[in-house]
């Protein structure tokens, strides 16, 4: 039986090496300021790097006493699948932490196709376009548009959440956590 895809295997890497890798391939973001960890793509075939995803706090304030983590860059050179096993692996290393979920998120113009071939879950223009430029924190980003958030639920969380019958909607538990409720 032949292989069709490059043999590709995830790698450690430090905060630099991920931080030089998104700033030479990420498409419209610079590098993350800082990590909880950070894991790369190796291509056997090529000898090169083919990808990296930095996992950290999530940017969400609400989000990050919740024991959950988010996929804040992830970047590639266009390998196939290397998308797919970065989040994968992200995922993995997560639970293993102890983590609740991971999430991240993409443009609306973005189709997912790669996170849902990881097992996430996304919902569309979760996150609305906006100014992140403020007085306390002065910042030269522009908005990119309005974003889907994508989820990967790793475990059950300890905490306990509203019943079915005390739901105004049928929203799944996640992002009922991440409005606020339940506590």
């Amino acid at each position: 039986m032949s292989h069709c895809y490059a043999p590709l295997r995830l790698v450690p890497v430090t905060l630099d090496q991920a931080k030089a890798f998104v700033d030479q391939h990420h498409r419209h973001h610079a590098p993350s300021v800082s990590h909880r960890w950070s894991h790369g793509l190796w291509d056997d075939e090529r000898g090169v790097m083919c990808g990296v995803a930095m996992v950290g706090r999530p940017v969400a304030r609400g989000l990050d006493a919740r024991r959950i983590v988010e996929v804040n860059r992830l970047a590639t050179d266009g390998t196939r699948n290397a998308c797919s096993m970065l989040y994968a692996a992200a995922a993995r290393a997560a639970e293993a932490k102890g983590y609740f979920a991971v999430v991240t998120y993409t443009l609306d113009a973005e189709s997912g196709a790669s996170l849902r071939g990881a097992g996430w879950w996304g919902e569309c223009e979760a996150v609305d376009e906006r100014e992140w430029n403020c007085r306390a924190r002065p910042r030269d980003t522009p908005s990119l548009g309005t974003k889907t958030r994508w989820v990967r639920f790793l475990g059950e969380y300890p905490e306990t959440l509203p019943s079915v019958e005390e739901a105004d909607d049928a929203e799944p538990p996640l992002l009922a956590l991440m409005t606020g409720g339940a506590a």
